[in-house]
């Protein structure tokens, strides 16, 4: 097979998982859970593919907005990026009154 999957930790330094995933026939592979939940890679993440002699390199993106990708987002809540359009819209949501259907009970 392959070389094992090597993985940028924090500090810098390549480790192994040992992981071997096949490429589909779109030529996609699966991110085991355990490397997603590791490195908070979530549905709908942006990863930068790069090439560093024969290696494929995968980073998260951390410089574009988690709603619609603008880049050099202003702002970070729990983690995440947002740009300053899509925190206005989420401050003008905050302020809409929410009604439920009078039929409709809430339990405490």
């Amino acid at each position: 097979m392959g070389q094992p999957v090597e993985i940028l930790g924090k500090a810098g330094k390549m480790k192994s998982t040992g992981v071997v995933r096949k490429i589909d026939e779109l030529g996609r592979i699966v991110l085991p859970s355990e490397l997603r939940r590791v490195f908070g890679i979530r549905e709908g993440d942006e990863l930068e593919i790069s090439v560093n002699g024969e290696q494929v390199i995968l980073q998260k993106r951390q410089d574009v907005c988690v709603f619609d990708s603008a880049e050099n987002p202003a702002y970070e809540f729990k983690g995440r990026r947002v740009c300053e359009k899509c925190a206005a819209e989420l401050r003008e949501l905050s302020t809409v009154e929410v009604r439920l259907p009078e039929d409709t009970s809430v339990a405490p």
